[in-house]
């Protein structure tokens, strides 16, 4: 029994990564459609936030916050969904998927630092070489993919800006978070802000994308699964398995999600993927290094 409450985390954070990675198709068809991108992020987040105040207030899940915390659930819901969604939709917009991949697989690395920064975890060989060997996967992955983009620069700063920076400040508040709240609480408690945070650029932004297009079955099935997939489920799952795995720990397998991506496609829309020798090897890098990591414990540096 204790054995599978272990495993728990991981099976989470896969299921967790196989909707995201299906989100990436959802949204890149949206984007590709020319659906305003406040509005469709707005209605996730409202929709999001909707389902879980419906379902919490049944079962009686959502636990009262303290005063004192409503600040760093505040900040939690600034970090992600608002500054991440920014950085990872407008990213993708203005440059190639690839390197959006690629630049999104690096948050690893940036939560080894801040690991020996914050928390003065050792920054062993066996956890940066797994970081690294997941970044080189992505790399391998998509390396005979062409196209940096419309304006790469721009898409890079955002990506690095936003979506990077975004996930780190998420990430950390929510291991703050995750000692005091359930993961429902503390999803709920995120959409809510996040619906708040984009409700004023939905209202500059938004609204002129409201068009006969917009209300169509195609667009708001995509848009009520990023919500109640991506955004409810996930995010709850991803909380919980940050609570008990680390931030470092649970994020590496971030870099698994273009992979998911790219294997949804080839399966779905034949033709549009295939894999090549690269991209095998790609496959098998970006595994070897989530096990890696998974198989080092953090240590206090002495």
């Amino acid at each position: 029994m204790k054995s599978n409450l272990k495993l728990l985390p991981y099976i989470f954070a896969l299921v967790s990564i196989t909707f995201w990675g299906f989100s990436f198709i959802w949204e890149d068809y949206l984007i590709k459609n020319n659906i305003e991108i406040f509005a469709f992020i707005f209605e996730r987040m409202l929709l999001s936030a909707v389902i879980l105040w419906a379902v919490g207030l049944l079962i009686g899940s959502i636990q009262k916050i303290e005063k004192g915390d409503m600040k760093w659930m505040f900040l939690l819901a600034l970090g992600e969904p608002f500054i991440y969604f920014l950085g990872e939709n407008f990213g993708i917009k203005y440059t190639s998927g690839v390197l959006a991949a690629v630049i999104i697989a690096t948050i690893p690395l940036f939560c080894t630092v801040i690991d020996r920064i914050l928390y003065n975890f050792r920054l062993s060989f066996q956890k940066i070489f797994g970081c690294l060997l997941s970044l080189a996967g992505i790399i391998f992955f998509f390396m005979n993919k062409g196209g940096m983009g419309t304006s790469p620069l721009k898409g890079i700063l955002l990506l690095f800006l936003f979506a990077v920076g975004g996930a780190l400040i998420y990430g950390y508040t929510t291991k703050k978070m995750c000692q005091k709240y359930s993961p429902f609480t503390i999803v709920t408690y995120q959409f809510t802000f996040g619906a708040l945070l984009f409700l004023p650029l939905f209202l500059i932004f938004g609204l002129k994308g409201l068009t006969p297009e917009y209300f169509t079955m195609g667009v708001q099935s995509k848009i009520f699964a990023l919500a109640l997939l991506c955004s409810c489920i996930c995010f709850g799952l991803w909380a919980y398995c940050t609570g008990k795995l680390g931030v470092t720990r649970v994020n590496i397998f971030s870099a698994l999600i273009p992979l998911v991506s790219a294997a949804v496609a080839y399966f779905l829309f034949p033709g549009q993927e295939s894999f090549t020798t690269l991209k095998f090897i790609g496959i098998a890098l970006t595994v070897t290094g989530v096990v890696v990591v998974q198989l080092v414990k953090d240590v206090k540096a002495a």
